[in-house]
């Protein structure tokens, strides 16, 4: 069986998991040669994916014209950092709900297909760390083994491409480049970037031209 899981989530993988799960659904289910995380008493599916999306393509493939499937993706808004030592700091790192199109860009139609919702979970983490002299410069030699579910914070459900068009600020000229959907929106250009390639792929926005600043686009 080919399972889709992520190293060192199992703890908030897990927790996802239960918080989704209603009386009468199976767990960990064989399927067309997969294994299910959760399967509902309707038969519908759901999988919790703590990482890439991008592994997740050959299961969807198998399985999208078949069933329907609810993605469940979680975002830490704020991350704990705990040691063996009992000592705890916040990460300086806060992400959004908008930080989901750092995995939408490997499959962005998806969103497009009747069988398939995504549930994007912002939440608050702790983040378990020990000390491993082989791990890379920038992490000072502490490595995560597993990250458990503090709390729930939001949860944004993105069911076809006009979920995504929240994000299309106010005030975005008509034709336009990153530069100034970030500008509108208040995020950064890597993210201008991402949600551009996102609805440029659902036939949301056209590309006009391309000038030495980048892609210039207007609203279809």
């Amino acid at each position: 069986m080919s399972g889709i899981g992520t190293l060192n989530e199992g703890g908030l993988h897990d927790a996802l998991k239960r918080h989704y799960a209603d009386p009468g659904d199976r767990f960990e289910v064989p399927l067309d040669g997969y294994v299910i995380d959760l399967v509902r008493a309707d038969e519908s599916l759901v999988e919790v994916q703590t990482g890439s999306f991008a592994a997740l393509g050959p299961k969807f493939d198998n399985l999208l014209e078949a069933h329907r499937i609810l993605l469940v993706h979680p975002i830490a808004r704020r991350t704990t950092l705990a040691r063996p030592d009992g000592s705890r700091r916040k990460s300086p790192k806060k992400r959004q709900v908008i930080d989901v199109l750092d995995q939408l860009v490997s499959m962005p139609t998806l969103l497009d297909h009747p069988n398939f919702a995504l549930d994007v979970v912002l939440a608050d983490v702790t983040a378990h760390q020990v000390h491993d002299p082989r791990a890379r410069r920038g992490r000072g030699g502490w490595r995560v083994v597993n990250r458990d579910l503090d709390d729930i914070i939001e949860v944004v459900e993105l069911r076809n491409p006009d979920d995504l068009e929240q994000w299309i600020p106010d005030g975005l000229p008509k034709v336009f480049g990153t530069g100034d959907l970030a500008r509108c929106g208040g995020f950064s250009r890597e993210q201008a970037r991402k949600l551009a390639y996102c609805l440029r792929a659902l036939d949301r926005f056209e590309v006009l031209d391309r000038t030495r600043a980048g892609y210039r686009y207007r609203r279809c």
